[in-house]
């Protein structure tokens, strides 16, 4: 797949379930944060889990991928930049992304925003329509929703990061995950993403996206 965002944007607790699961209040706006360039990986890309660190989570998303330049745009004009969507996983290395109260340095390692495996165009996928979200690891489902529960719409994110910055065709937003993250499980019972491990991120209307990690 060949993608070359110049913005790779991200919202965190968009999900109820995923903000209680964690322990946080449901946001009154959208929480975002980035990843860098080299954090996207493709289908079936390997994924390389740098073994200093060792709390790596999954993170099933709709990614919503921009066809138009919108700044300060309208809800309509957020909708219609929006080119269309694909599966993406927010990868996540929990023991540094808590080091402090910003999440980048757990968020963007190499191969961290893998998405595919195809992007259906708009016009083909609408986020506000029922679509089935699950990840599986080595073929357990471990989350299993429906993107119509976001908080925000993609429509709704759009409009909001528009006011502070300009996106542009191709960018990418990740638009948060459901419950059933590692992170969200009691102390002790916590089984961190490990070398060997495949995650499988599916989405109806788009198809799966399948990363082995190494």
């Amino acid at each position: 797949m060949l993608c070359e965002p110049k913005k790779i944007l991200c919202v965190g607790l968009n999900y109820k379930s995923h903000a209680e699961e964690t322990g946080g209040d449901p946001p009154k706006e959208p929480v975002i944060f980035s990843k860098f360039g080299d954090a996207l990986a493709g289908n079936g890309d390997e994924i390389v889990l740098p073994p200093q660190h060792r709390c790596y989570d999954y993170e099933a998303e709709l990614v919503a991928v921009m066809g138009k330049r919108v700044y300060h745009a309208s809800l309509e004009e957020a909708r219609s930049s929006i080119g269309g969507y694909t599966c993406g996983n927010d990868l996540s290395a929990r023991d540094c992304q808590f080091r402090s109260n910003q999440w980048l340095i757990g968020k963007t390692m190499p191969g961290f925003a893998p998405i595919g495996p195809r992007i259906v165009p708009a016009s083909e996928f609408d986020p506000e329509e029922p679509h089935r979200i699950t990840c599986a690891v080595n073929g357990v489902t471990v989350q299993d929703d429906d993107v119509t529960n976001m908080i925000f719409s993609c429509a709704e994110i759009v409009r909001y990061i528009s006011e502070f910055l300009p996106l542009e065709p191709g960018d990418l937003i990740f638009t948060g995950t459901p419950a059933g993250v590692i992170l969200g499980k009691p102390k002790g019972s916590r089984t961190w993403l490990k070398p060997g491990d495949t995650v499988a991120v599916s989405i109806e209307g788009i198809g799966t996206l399948e990363n082995r990690l190494v």
